[in-house]
């Protein structure tokens, strides 16, 4: 291999490096790092890194048994930016910078924040790699963007790549990007859900991180294969009709020293200060947002996954953690803003121009916040004084109604406001009701697990709170393995407990999840008005001793009703009466206590004539028994009768 280096042809030109230096350049995926270049009919590489406080940068690698003074890069100007074009390189070489830094004589080697591909962990090193791929998507692209509407159904399997399934045969090890295709498209396709959620794919070096300690955010992780293959993957999932979405986190990346902390020996990538450059609860550092490089770094991040890899939306983790400048901090350990207050100026504004980018170059996508407070309009417009954000997940929805079912039956009627008090804020933002990953770790138990009784109440509660969801407005979002009725937390280093459906109760409650899905998304009435006040209306918020509730689910069309009733205790109410704004004969859509589904099969009624009894302040209403723990869906004649 040749030893010398190439200077004065660079794949940047004064135009980028100016947007670079103030914020605004957002595809420096196709500039900086490692890229294939032609010079003087010469192939090689040409790299290019910022690091603006080393005082020499070199290029190491298994092309030159790693030694760091035989490859050096030069600087552009005053850009902070180092480069060279390497010939002979090829892809697959693996390769890192090697950072010279004035502080205490300072040296580290680098993975390249740009790298396309790294090492499969432990090892670190990154790897020269293109972007080729024969897409295969072009249908399922067109028509995307009507997927995405606020009026479309949306319900999400969160899917943990590393433990949906694994080889026991081969030492226990994941399915690789390729291997898991055909089984999650079928397994998907098999249970009605419109789109995956993948937990972070971006190259992380904790496995029990789950992803979220990122330190490749352009390299998917190569524990599960190279970049080609997770693009088939996408792509496998679109020719399926099945939407993708990827986790990312801009809100903390880890301390490793390979990775993006003290980069060029300064904190170049995260404050300075502890108070607002570290992070407490996670260990890991914090992004500056207020410096313009890393702006530019983060949302060219953001946009890259959208490009090149075709997701079709960006869930952005720990968004609260971003606003508050005292989140899990006490009096005296943070640092307030330039008015005094403790929201964070610099992540609000990042945040915007992010939202605002994404939806500029791809309007056919979603952005997702998980934001746990109140902050006001986070799923608005930035016109209107927003975050930008398309959804937001309704943590509050989800706290409030796990910590409901899981009390015993005779307390619930104490607590019956957990149910009704989501509906006062319910329209605020366009919610996503998440039953994520986060409830079903650290000792809290799997969902099937919190749920009181003996073994059939378990799975009847799971079952009446599947149903109140899907009844519920908002979007849905379901972990791998609720729909199986786990028993077990989740365990990331294990596979699912897929034995568990050769048991009849784990594999009805499968069944019910997949109707839910179904009715959803055939029914217009559960979907088309998810967001907006007018596709929802209590019939009876107040019938705290019965521990009952009922509501009605509208769609744009005013023929289309549905009733959704669920009796949260395990008696059966006989002689219930509810009122309905129209006569004539409703039908059963579901019911959660069909023998189908595990119930009782007790209860069931096909469809029910509703009569002139004026009751809930309605001019009809229907009488029937309502079924033990059960969630019921009724939908109203079309014919309109009054």
């Amino acid at each position: 291999m040749s030893n010398k280096m190439i200077y004065g042809h660079s794949r940047l030109t004064d135009e980028d490096i100016y947007l670079f230096n103030e914020g605004n350049h957002f595809r420096l995926y196709d500039k900086l790092g490692a890229r294939p270049m032609n010079v003087e009919g010469i192939d090689g590489v040409h790299f290019a890194v910022w690091a603006p406080s080393a005082t020499g940068v070199s290029l190491i690698g298994d092309f030159n048994g790693w030694r760091p003074t035989t490859h050096p890069l030069k600087p552009r100007g005053s850009s902070g930016i180092w480069e060279g074009f390497c010939p002979e390189l090829t892809k697959g070489n693996l390769y890192k910078f090697h950072i010279r830094s004035p502080r205490h004589a300072h040296e580290v080697a680098k993975t390249d924040p740009f790298a396309l591909h790294c090492e499969t962990p432990p090892r670190t090193a990154s790897a020269v790699w293109d972007l080729d791929y024969a897409w295969n998507d072009d249908l399922w692209m067109s028509r995307r963007g009507n997927r995405h509407r606020l009026t479309s159904p949306l319900s999400i399997y969160e899917v943990h790549l590393g433990s949906w399934r694994r080889v026991p045969a081969e030492d226990n090890r994941p399915l690789s990007y390729r291997e898991l295709a055909p089984l999650l498209a079928d397994y998907v396709n098999e249970t009605g859900f419109t789109h995956v959620e993948f937990l972070p794919l971006m190259e992380h070096p904790f496995f029990g991180s789950w992803g979220y300690q990122t330190t490749g955010y352009f390299a998917p992780s190569s524990r599960y294969g190279t970049p080609q293959d997770l693009m088939y993957l996408i792509d496998h999932l679109h020719q399926r009709d099945i939407g993708v979405i990827l986790d990312w986190v801009p809100s903390h990346f880890p301390t490793d020293e390979h990775g993006l902390a003290y980069f060029d020996g300064t904190h170049l990538f995260e404050h300075a200060d502890p108070r607002q450059g570290f992070h407490p609860d996670w260990s890991s550092y914090i992004f500056n947002y207020g410096r313009n490089e890393v702006r530019s770094f983060l949302i060219s991040s953001a946009l890259f996954w959208l490009d090149k890899y075709h997701a079709d939306g960006l869930r952005v983790d720990a968004v609260a953690s971003m606003l508050y400048l005292d989140y899990s901090r006490k009096r005296g350990e943070w640092v307030p803003n330039r008015l005094g207050g403790r929201e964070n100026l610099e992540a609000i504004s990042f945040l915007k121009r992010l939202n605002q980018e994404v939806y500029l170059n791809y309007p056919d996508v979603q952005t997702i916040a998980e934001e746990s407070t109140a902050w006001p309009m986070v799923s608005r417009p930035t016109y209107l004084g927003g975050l930008g954000f398309g959804l937001k997940w309704d943590m509050g929805w989800m706290h409030d109604t796990l910590a409901y079912m899981s009390r015993e039956a005779v307390h619930r009627k104490y607590h019956h406001w957990l149910l009704t008090f989501r509906m006062l804020y319910g329209f605020s933002e366009n919610f996503v009701l998440p039953l994520s990953h986060d409830e079903v770790v650290h000792g809290k138990g799997s969902l099937l697990g919190k749920m009181p009784g003996d073994e059939w109440q378990k799975f009847a509660n799971l079952r009446g709170l599947y149903g109140h969801m899907y009844g519920m407005s908002g979007k849905k979002l379901l972990f791998m393995g609720a729909e199986v009725a786990q028993w077990s937390e989740w365990d990331h280093d294990s596979s699912l407990d897929w034995q568990l459906l050769s048991s009849e109760r784990h594999a009805q409650m499968r069944e019910w999840v997949t109707q839910l899905n179904t009715v959803y998304r055939a029914t217009p009435a559960l979907h088309e008005l998810d967001c907006e006040p007018s596709g929802f209306e209590w019939i009876s918020a107040d019938d705290v001793e019965q521990s009952v509730i009922a509501y009605l689910r509208k769609g744009a069309d005013t023929r289309e009703i549905v009733l959704v009733v669920c009796n949260f205790t395990p008696v059966p109410r006989q002689g219930y009466r509810v009122g309905v704004p129209r006569g004539g004969t409703w039908v059963t859509l579901l019911n959660s206590d069909d023998a189908a589904y595990g119930g009782s099969g007790m209860f069931s009624f096909s469809s029910l004539d509703a009569s002139g009894v004026t009751w809930h302040g309605r001019p009809f209403s229907l009488e029937f028994t309502l079924p033990p723990l059960s969630a019921v869906f009724i939908q109203a004649p079309s014919d309109d009768r009054r």
